[in-house]
């Protein structure tokens, strides 16, 4: 009886360390996200006009493209790093 006690008590945790990681890494991904398409491309975009990148200014070039270039990024960077944290909780699929 105590053996399953405590099996339930370390599954519980384990799945509480999984899950805190798992938000902790959605948290910085949209904190990267929210920077790079909000902050580059509009709040500091006049101080990025006098940057040149393609022929525009550096700030419409992440307006336009590199928001969407740092999102995709992190859609990779996601999935690589949720297969990661699967396989050193294991809960990984098979």
């Amino acid at each position: 009886m105590a053996d399953q006690t405590t099996n339930a008590a370390k599954a519980a945790e384990s799945d509480k360390g999984y899950w805190q990681a798992n938000v902790r890494i959605i948290l910085i991904s949209l904190v990267i996200w929210a920077v790079v398409s909000f902050g580059f491309g509009i709040l500091l975009r006049p101080m990025l006009s006098g940057i040149s990148v393609g022929g525009s200014d550096l700030g419409f070039w992440f307006a336009q493209q590199g928001s969407i270039l740092v999102f995709l990024g992190l859609i990779f960077f996601y999935a690589w790093r949720m297969n990661r944290l699967d396989r050193e909780f294991s809960v990984e699929e098979e």
